[in-house]
């Protein structure tokens, strides 16, 4: 597999670093010619100094032979302008773009183009491991668009002891399955939560806080 990583910075040099360990083949674009020296030298990567956000750059590194890219410079509209290019001009199959303002994420999204916030996706773990110890694996999947979450219950959870039925939950989120005592229960409207059972739940971004707090105490 054949990525190119456009950017700098500590965070593509752990990106690179683990997608070569993986055995990927990587290309690192990077307008900074220090950086490109001390990247080139560290890292078994190509590295080529220029611009990502410039076409001629972009097909000099091999774009057209990438089967994926991700643009992590600290300019989003650098990132977003880097996809298009990759996707639309030299056919990339997967782009992704850092969005530094998470605000951005659904403008890019709706412009075609996959991207993730850091801001967001820390703001949110700290969140719930902070605030609900209950929550023991939160697995993002489908480019972070679906959300599985393995909750414990205990004695003070809102839902324990009554039936699926009468739990009401928020609009596209789905009990997965739950877990008693090792053994694995499909969950149907007259299945019921005892504490202690182990429930996946499947949610999106934007209701999985309201439906983690339907199942877990509330703390001040």
């Amino acid at each position: 597999m054949k990525v190119m990583i456009v950017g700098g910075g500590r965070t593509l040099y752990f990106l690179c670093r683990t997608f070569t360990a993986k055995g990927y083949e990587v290309i690192i674009v990077n307008r900074n010619r220090e950086e490109c020296v001390e990247l080139a030298r560290r890292l078994a990567a190509t590295v080529v100094c220029g611009d990502g956000s410039d076409p001629g750059i972009l097909m000099e590194a091999g774009a057209m032979a990438a089967d994926a890219v991700l643009a992590i410079t600290p300019a989003d509209p650098d990132n977003l302008v880097i996809c298009q290019l990759a996707s639309l001009q030299f056919g990339v199959p997967r782009v992704v773009a850092l969005a530094n303002d998470p605000d951005n994420v659904e403008v890019f999204e709706k412009l075609g183009v996959s991207a993730f916030s850091t801001t967001r996706i820390v703001g949110s773990l700290i969140e719930q491991r902070a605030s609900l110890d209950q929550i023991i694996n939160l697995l993002p999947v489908g480019e972070g668009r679906v959300n599985v979450t393995e909750i414990v219950l205990d004695a003070h959870s809102p839902v324990a002891g009554k039936l699926l039925k009468e739990i009401d939950l928020p609009e596209n989120a789905l009990i997965a399955v739950v877990i008693r005592d090792n053994q694995p229960i499909i969950p149907r409207g007259a299945s019921n939560l005892l504490a202690g059972d182990r429930v996946v739940l499947i949610t999106l971004p934007e209701n999985h806080g309201k439906v983690i707090r339907a199942f877990t105490r509330e703390r001040n």
